[in-house]
Formats: structure tokens, C-alpha cells, sequence
């Protein structure tokens, strides 16, 4: 049997969707079945959602760390929809991780069953757990602003010979220093930032060239974005936020042949609202000119469950590293990181980067 072996870093909302959606796409092995709901692609290189194995496991709250992630994924502070049961097909236990960055202080004012509990675990040697547990590809699942926290597993998987898919806003993928350590290791790397199946960044880049290809000239736009999970809550620290910004604002401007400036655009989180719980709400606005300069506007709201509208676009990442490793490809992978991705190495519009996914998992483009 063709299997994946992964392992999780940042047992949350999004392990806990993922792990949930791993279950249920479980049933749909016929090889009949070529299309499944709600997947972008169900075979990906020959491999199927169900070959994805979760061999090791990381996370340092104390509701979590020893416990069998089956388990530990409906665990507070995680809130996100329990749409499917889990088996203990998933019975990895969570090992503590390493704290670094990856809690912000300012939890602390908040109820325990909405911030973390750090675990007094004694954190464990994360290569060693990577080597042993078989682990090909680690997944990165840390708050946003842990860039202590991502360099620490980052160079874990360079230790291990482990490939890395990096779903956080910290640049690594697109830092000119970790692609080439992970090119001359010869290691896979996607990255960073992963987009949302049908989500805010995605939406909000169509837009904007739509806007342009039809000849309307963009003057000014805003996105913003409340929920009440985990993530939300850390990003009230504004600190951590640089990279977050950046990785959200870049995704829109790379489409726009004229780019905006900085006082004509705003992109990101904008406020914790707990009762939303894992549900994300978006409020979009693009102001612009149209024929003769008669001014238009566009004003959107999107709803969704924040972390099972990655998960699917997870998925893919997921094999097309598999499918580099099984190639001998090493550094960030090109195609896979601009299309699954909001900051990767290098951006083009969707639909370019669609077929470049496409060119390479049917082994047409190298990277």
C-alpha cells in the first residue's frame, strides 16, 4: 500500500478539520470514484486522500500533550465543527513541542477554554520523533507570529530529512535563505501561508483582476475579517502581525497590474468575537471607476467555518510534496506553493497557477 506519512505540528482547529475530513474521504477508495465533494482532486499522483497517514504529532497545551490525537483534536480551546467521527486510525500520541514564541501573553486575560494551557512537559526531541516515527513531511499548524517557534521545526525537518508544508504566515518558503537549505538538502518545501478553499484571499484576488480586465480602475479597497477561535484571539496582539499582513496584502496586490498604496488598501484580522467560535466572517469592498470615470463599488460578506475551508487545499499540498519526494525534487516547489499558497516564492494569477499545478503532477513542469 502507497502511504503518506505525516506528521503535525500544532494539534488545532485545522489538524482537527483535517483530520476529520481524512476520515470521511476515507470511503471513497473505488478508483470509480474519480471526483469526491468538496476536493479539488481526489487522485492526485496516484495517491488518494485516505493514503494520508498521521505518524507523529506536536502541541503544548496540557489538554492535549499525552493524550492519542483522536482524542486530543476536540479538545479545548479547539471549537471548530465536529462534522465526522474519527477512529483510532489517528491514535499517534501528541508529544509536548517546543514553546519558544508560539503563545502570546495576552491570552492570559481570557477564559481557559479559549487560550492555551501550556503543558510543564517536558518538551521532546522532535528530530528524533521525526526520524523514528517515519515521518516524511511535516505539517505546520503554529499560531501566527511563532517565527522562533516555525524556524525551530523548520530546521527540525532539514535535521530529519523531513519535507515541510508550511501553512503560517513565517517565510520560509519564500525566504531566500531556508529555500536554498532546503535545496541543497534536496528536501521538498511548500509554502507559505495556505489559502482557503473558497475564502477571503481567493475571492478577493479574483476581484481585483476581474476589476482590471474589465478596464476598472481600482481607487481604493478594505478586507476585513472578525472570528472566535484560537487564531483570532492570538491575533489580537498586533505584534504578531507584520508577516500576516504582508503575506494577505501581497496576495492581492501580485494580481493587479497597478498596484495600490499603502493608505489605499487594507487587508487582515480585524477583531475576536468569541460566540462566533471556528466561523470566520469576511467583509470585502472594492471602490473603483468605471466608463468615463462614473465611480462603482463592490461590497461583499462571506461567511465560513475557518478551518475546514483549507483542509482540502491542505490535502493537495500534502501530495504534490509526496509526489516531489518520490521524484527526488528538492527547495520550494513553484507550481504547488502559488496555487495552494498566499505568499509563496514567486505569484501568478490563479488561473496560471492552476495549470502549472496541473503541468507538474502529471510530471510536465519540474517544480
Amino acid at each position: 500500500m502507497r502511504e503518506i506519512r505525516i506528521a503535525i505540528a500544532g494539534v488545532g482547529n485545522c489538524a482537527s478539520s483535517l483530520i476529520q475530513g481524512l476520515e470521511f474521504y476515507r470511503k471513497l477508495r473505488s478508483p470509480k470514484q474519480a471526483h469526491a465533494p468538496g476536493l479539488m482532486h481526489y487522485q492526485l499522483g496516484g495517491y488518494r486522500p485516505g493514503d494520508i497517514r498521521v505518524v507523529a504529532a506536536f502541541d503544548i497545551d496540557k489538554r492535549k500533550v499525552g493524550k492519542q490525537l483522536h482524542q486530543a483534536i476536540f479538545s479545548k480551546p479547539n471549537c471548530t465543527k465536529i462534522f465526522h467521527p474519527v477512529s483510532k486510525a489517528f491514535s499517534v500520541p501528541v508529544r509536548m513541542g517546543r514553546v519558544l514564541d508560539g503563545v502570546s501573553q495576552h491570552m492570559e486575560r481570557y477564559p481557559e477554554d479559549k487560550r492555551f494551557l501550556v503543558s510543564d512537559t517536558k518538551p521532546c526531541d522532535v528530530v528524533k520523533v521525526l526520524r523514528e516515527s517515519g515521518a516524511e513531511i511535516l505539517l505546520n499548524y503554529l499560531p501566527v507570529g511563532s517565527e522562533k517557534a516555525v524556524a525551530f521545526y523548520a530546521d527540525a525537518c532539514l535535521k530529519a530529512g523531513v519535507s515541510l508544508v508550511n501553512c503560517v504566515p513565517v517565510f520560509i518558503a519564500s525566504n531566500t535563505s531556508w529555500a536554498k537549505k532546503f535545496e541543497r538538502r534536496g528536501i521538498p518545501l511548500v509554502g507559505d501561508d495556505i489559502k482557503s478553499q473558497l475564502g477571503a484571499t481567493i475571492i478577493h484576488r479574483c476581484l481585483t483582476k476581474l476589476f482590471e480586465d474589465r478596464g476598472v480602475t481600482i481607487d481604493n479597497t478594505y478586507q476585513l475579517n472578525v472570528g472566535g477561535n484560537t487564531d483570532f484571539l492570538n491575533m489580537l496582539n498586533r505584534t504578531r502581525l507584520t508577516m500576516k499582513k504582508i503575506s494577505k496584502t501581497e496576495a492581492v496586490q501580485s494580481q493587479m497590474n497597478n498596484p495600490l498604496s499603502e493608505e489605499n488598501i487594507h487587508i487582515g484580522p480585524s477583531d475576536y468575537i468569541p460566540w462566533l467560535h471556528d466561523n470566520k466572517v469576511c467583509f470585502l469592498r472594492i471602490e473603483g471607476k468605471g466608463f468615463a470615470n462614473v465611480p462603482l463599488h463592490v461590497e461583499m460578506r462571506l461567511s465560513v467555518e475557518d478551518s475546514p475551508n483549507s483542509a482540502g487545499v491542505v490535502i493537495d499540498a500534502i501530495r504534490c510534496c509526496k509526489i516531489a519526494r518520490d521524484r527526488n525534487i528538492g527547495g520550494p516547489l513553484i507550481s504547488p506553493s502559488s496555487y495552494f499558497m498566499k505568499h509563496p516564492p514567486q505569484q501568478f494569477p490563479d488561473e496560471t497557477a492552476r495549470e502549472m499545478v496541473e503541468e507538474f503532477i502529471s510530471a510536465k513542469r519540474a517544480r
